[in-house]
């Protein structure tokens, strides 16, 4: 398993700030064709099987691109209490695992899901590895971007993008912003008060 330094993790959002990341320089992704909210968009998940958005459908959304190796790693203990917590009133957090910020992230869909079982206990949805910034972002993260625009766009790991119940970004919150702060945990329960 890798370790960081604790340079690296003081060095990692400066870094991302000056364009050291993978993708940076690849530009900002435009809007997929056809996808005008989350539900249009299908990924797949970390086991290899579709997933598409469209079975969350009335659901409020917390997508978060995840990372085996860096310093907000242990932010999956607040995303699972999240889901636990918030589950049963139609929430569901989902990972998405990236190495795009330094390759902070295994080489293998299997290794991840590993990882995050064993490590963290996360029965939440993953999806396999996938980019999420520049002109190879995933579908879903190239919405969030050209959406939201550039400035919303992860600059590193843990990166939260909110979806309400009809498929819309309500919220984006950096990677510094845990999952159990104050503005979140409003936003969340914002999301799951208002109707489907």
């Amino acid at each position: 398993m890798k370790k960081l330094t604790l340079a690296a993790i003081v060095a990692a959002p400066l870094l991302a700030a000056s364009g050291w990341v993978s993708g940076a320089f690849a530009g900002t992704p435009e809007a997929p064709a056809g996808i005008r909210t989350a539900y249009d968009v299908t990924m797949t998940t970390i086991d290899g099987k579709p997933m598409p958005f469209s079975q969350f459908r009335g659901k409020v959304l917390l997508v978060v691109n995840t990372a085996s190796f860096c310093g907000f790693t242990p932010q999956y203990e607040a995303l699972e209490k999240a889901q636990n917590t918030y589950k049963a009133r139609g929430f569901t957090v989902i990972g998405v695992p990236s190495g795009d910020f330094m390759g902070q992230e295994y080489k293998t869909n299997a290794e991840i899901k590993q990882f995050c079982e064993s490590k963290f206990g996360i029965n939440f949805p993953l999806s396999e590895k996938s980019t999420v910034v520049g002109r190879n972002a995933t579908p879903l993260f190239a919405w969030a971007a050209a959406t939201l625009g550039a400035k919303e766009a992860p600059k590193w790991n843990f990166h939260k993008y909110l979806i309400d119940r009809q498929g819309r970004i309500v919220a984006s919150f950096g990677s510094g912003t845990t999952p159990d702060a104050p503005e979140v945990t409003a936003a969340i329960l914002k999301a799951i008060a208002a109707p489907a």
